[in-house]
């Protein structure tokens, strides 16, 4: 590599350099300042995310390939790291008093949480299969030490330890498939494979490749059959960093399915009739097993499996059209998701846990406010109208409706119906029930700027869906 590739490479890839160097800096200092460390961590945490998505604009323009060949900085994957930004921070911001009231408080949370968000940034601007596979791993392994995070709970070290075997076998199987790919094609870029399948018929091995890539990948979003570890790492890990998981990591998961998916070598295999069964699969069992669900967090983990599978409806789709639904329905996921996990996290006082749906009978009655910001976020995670999550589910139907199917447009809108049930019945405990007991929400002021930017994003993008669409239209690759 000449020095200017090397100069070309390091400025591409500045905003993942800054947020590893911040976690290294932080996870020193986190040791020396022990006066007002909560809020020192909390602070310096967020800076770093500021300072690496300020290096990210500068990015904003033509495509910058880098390390020959094995990352790129373009708007495909701007778009992207800004939805990792914002999951982040408001992460961090939500986790202030939560981790004081649990206990752990340390800067190790905090630093995994930037390393975790260091390896999403790869996955997005991997080019190349081995390349994203290190940003997978980087995020995989943190997000598997912060699962565990509360250490005296059996139940978030049998989330782990299931998270890691879990966890582990999949990678095995996407890795089986990066060396089929390796050995048929020669290669592990993505315009590597795409060139070498061009005008051949496909071999069989290829199609094999495939199905492990993809069976590696599905396991990342929690769609089924690799779903299992999805409502138990939720229960187990600190609501907080379920409350990422379920955006941040998701997000990074399709920006890789997207980039892998759309390659024509996935495009010749005919992947997507696979991709088309996992998606209705996917979305039946989330929105039939939440149905039945007592637990919040579990309840919102099956939440997560069924918009999963919606969301790959948008990859079966495919196209500039379908690229950018998926693309939208992430960015509203992001708000919407946090926001209804900011209201479980600021129940988290006293002997209240908030994971209990019976927790919040009568929740109206003393808090009108939070309760109309919860009104807000189900409706929007029901997909009903004006809100955005309305417009995430309509624009991927449209998507759809395009390309000509649309008898899984039509499955998708009667299984959206079956999922806006237990998001009713929620308001239903939230509005109709008599308050069990008096409780009072651990309310700071971080907690309240976090329910406001996820409450401003999830109005602002129902009301102006056609901008942000654009948005999302003008960032797809090769768009």
């Amino acid at each position: 590599m000449t020095a200017d590739a090397l100069v070309q490479s390091i400025l591409a890839s500045l905003p993942e350099i800054v947020v590893v160097t911040g976690a290294c800096a932080l996870l020193i200092l986190g040791q020396l300042v022990r006066k007002g460390q909560g809020r020192f961590l909390v602070c310096t945490s967020i800076a770093v995310v500021l300072i690496a998505a300020l290096a990210t604009l500068m990015l904003v323009g033509e495509a910058r390939p880098a390390y020959a060949g094995m990352f790129i900085a373009d708007r495909f994957a701007v778009f992207f790291k800004s939805i990792f930004y914002l999951v982040t921070v408001l992460t961090f911001l939500l986790s202030r008093k939560y981790t004081d009231i649990e206990g752990i408080e340390s800067s190790e949370y905090y630093v995994l949480l930037l390393f975790a968000l260091s390896g999403m940034m790869i996955m997005a601007s991997a080019t190349d299969l081995l390349s994203l596979y290190v940003g997978l791993e980087l995020m995989a392994l943190c997000t598997y030490v912060l699962t565990g995070f509360l250490r005296q709970q059996r139940r978030s070290n049998e989330a782990a330890l299931k998270y890691v075997i879990l966890g582990s076998i999949s990678t095995g199987i996407f890795l089986y498939g990066v060396s089929l790919v390796y050995g048929i094609t020669g290669t592990t870029q993505l315009d590597g494979m795409a060139a070498a399948v061009t005008g051949a018929p496909l071999d069989p091995g290829l199609l094999l490749a495939v199905v492990f890539i993809v069976a590696g990948l599905v396991f990342k979003v929690g769609a089924v059959p690799f779903h299992m570890w999805v409502p138990d790492v939720y229960e187990g890990a600190p609501t907080t960093i379920a409350a990422f998981m379920s955006a941040g990591p998701k997000a990074a998961g399709f920006a890789v399915i997207l980039r892998v998916f759309l390659n024509p070598l996935v495009t010749a295999s005919d992947a997507w009739i696979i991709v088309a069964v996992i998606a209705v699969v996917t979305m039946a069992l989330g929105s039939f097993v939440a149905l039945v669900q007592d637990n919040f967090k579990r309840l919102l983990a099956y939440s997560s499996i069924a918009h999963a599978g919606f969301a790959l409806l948008g990859v079966v789709a495919g196209g500039a059209d379908g690229i950018a639904s998926v693309m939208l329905y992430l960015l509203i996921y992001a708000f919407m998701n946090l926001g209804i996990f900011g209201t479980v996290i600021m129940m988290r006082n006293g002997d209240v846990s908030g994971e209990g749906i019976e927790d919040y009978a009568g929740f109206a009655r003393s808090h009108r406010g939070l309760a109309l910001l919860m009104l807000l976020y189900l409706f929007s995670l029901a997909g009903i109208p004006p809100t955005a999550g309305f417009f995430a589910k309509f624009y991927v139907l449209v998507a759809l409706v395009e390309r000509g199917f649309v008898t899984l447009a039509v499955v998708a809108v009667l299984l959206s119906a079956v999922a806006a049930y237990f998001y009713i019945r929620i308001v239903m405990v939230i509005y109709m029930r008599e308050p069990e007991r008096a409780f009072e929400p651990a309310l700071t002021p971080l907690v309240r700027a976090a329910l406001a930017v996820t409450a401003i994003g999830t109005i602002g993008i129902g009301l102006f869906p056609a901008w942000f669409l654009g948005l999302a239209q003008n960032s797809v690759f090769g768009g």
